[in-house]
């Protein structure tokens, strides 16, 4: 049995990691309006480089593998147990991704534009 200073901080690494993205995150979206603010004053037009498609495929491919290897880990570990969540979790996400990418790929072909 961890002791419990182990557990507490095996516990609050997450937490620390969910608040340290989140900032980072907003702070990237805050700098982002502020550039293209500046942009608009200046009357230039701003530029949207984000792929939704290959953004989707990427990342629901290294979702996917890191559900599966997690699933392949707690069923190995464990057996089916709770522990199988923080694999299906990644891995159900990644391959709606997946989906979405090979769907919207399908719609952009039947496009007549």
């Amino acid at each position: 049995m961890p002791s419990t200073a182990a557990q507490i901080i095996v516990s609050i690494i997450p937490i620390v990691g969910i608040v340290t993205g989140g900032a980072v995150l907003f702070f990237y979206m805050l700098w982002n309006h502020k550039q293209r603010m500046m942009l608009i004053d200046k009357g230039l037009v701003p530029q949207s480089p984000f792929d939704l498609l290959t953004f989707s495929l990427f990342a629901g491919l290294i979702l996917f593998s890191i559900g599966v290897s997690l699933v392949v880990f707690f069923v190995m570990k464990e057996g089916f147990s709770y522990g199988v969540l923080s694999g299906i979790i990644p891995l159900s996400i990644g391959v709606s991704l997946v989906v979405f990418f090979s769907v919207r790929l399908r719609m952009k072909k039947n496009d007549p534009k």
